[in-house]
């Protein structure tokens, strides 16, 4: 009963499986594709490059990107010393600046 009413839908069933099939391997085409066209590395199921490139260019990259990482953490260190003697000297500043006033209000009284 069910196979006779399946059966003019039967040619339709087969070509949405295979059309769908056909579109996720053509997507995972375009997807690899654009990938590899913006400069990604292609990667396995496990987030691991798949073929990592080990040429002097990268090296080199790797090298100056660390050297400015280190600079940049330098920099980063000794602005936030100046960020904390700032601090210290506007917060210091402020309870003085107080204090000479009492004393001043004390004096007039």
């Amino acid at each position: 009963m069910i196979e006779v009413a399946l059966a003019p839908f039967l040619p339709w069933i087969i070509l949405s499986g295979i059309s769908l099939g056909f579109f996720g391997i053509a997507a995972g085409i375009f997807s690899h594709w654009l990938r590899i066209k913006h400069g990604y590395p292609l990667e396995n199921a496990w987030g691991k490059s798949v073929y990592p490139q080990r040429n002097d260019e990268t090296v080199e990259r790797v090298k100056l990107l660390s050297q400015e990482n280190a600079q940049l953490r330098a920099e980063l260190g000794a602005v936030k010393d100046r960020l904390a003697n700032v601090e210290r000297i506007v917060t210091d500043g402020a309870h003085q600046l107080d204090r000479e006033i009492d004393a001043l209000r004390g004096r007039s009284n």
